[in-house]
């Protein structure tokens, strides 16, 4: 069986998705430890109490992750556009 150079960056592309997206839900999964508070909401949050605190963390970092990841993907397809012209 022979393989075209595409088939082959497809494969890669397709192994590099699926481990990214899996440590992006490694990564979500783990928001309790986190501590993504900026000083005003470090004082807000101590003023509500330890669960809406914790409520307040996993948004912040919930908000954060969506736009990260956008970065990503276009940078991703950015960079291997530009490999591909070269």
């Amino acid at each position: 069986m022979k393989f075209d150079i595409f088939e082959v960056e497809l494969i890669v592309m397709k192994k590099l998705c699926v481990m990214v997206g899996f440590l992006l839900m490694l990564g979500v999964a783990d928001v309790t430890s986190a501590n993504a508070q900026c000083s005003i909401c470090t004082r807000t949050a101590q003023q509500l109490g330890e669960r809406p605190a914790r409520a307040l963390n996993r948004g912040i970092i919930y908000l954060a992750v969506t736009p990260l990841l956008l970065f990503g993907i276009i940078g991703y397809r950015w960079w291997k556009s530009e490999q591909h012209h070269e």
